[in-house]
């Protein structure tokens, strides 16, 4: 965010109702980062795969075949967070460690905790 900038504030509802809010403060930058064509990609590729998952189990497909294809998409998932994560550390949180934002770290902190839930 800019000088002229207001802090704005985010909350989330995750699945088991759970409320989460927080800011995103003066870390003087804007999320965009090297890796954002690769993670849409990856997104769109697992969108997909889950969408014909859907359609496996709408068509009666066999069980085990439906589990292994949700292992996919969960692989993908989780790759896709890890270079979301690396991302954030190589940008942001070192964006943040050297303006001195601690709320960052605890954010990020927060972040990796939900993340491996």
């Amino acid at each position: 965010m800019n000088g002229t900038e207001t802090e704005e504030t985010h909350v989330h509802v995750l699945e088991d109702g759970t409320v989460i809010t927080h800011t995103h403060g003066e870390h003087g930058h804007k999320h965009s980062h090297a890796q954002t064509k690769a993670v849409l990609n990856r997104l769109s590729r697992a969108i997909g795969h889950l969408e014909s998952i859907r359609r496996m189990v709408e068509d009666g497909r066999d069980c085990s075949e439906v589990l292994i294809q949700l292992s996919a998409v969960k692989s993908a998932i989780n790759n896709t967070g890890k270079i979301i994560l690396q991302d954030h550390i190589e940008h942001c949180i070192v964006d943040a460690v050297e303006h001195g934002d601690k709320e960052a770290i605890k954010e990020l902190e927060r972040a990796i905790d939900r993340f491996m839930k």
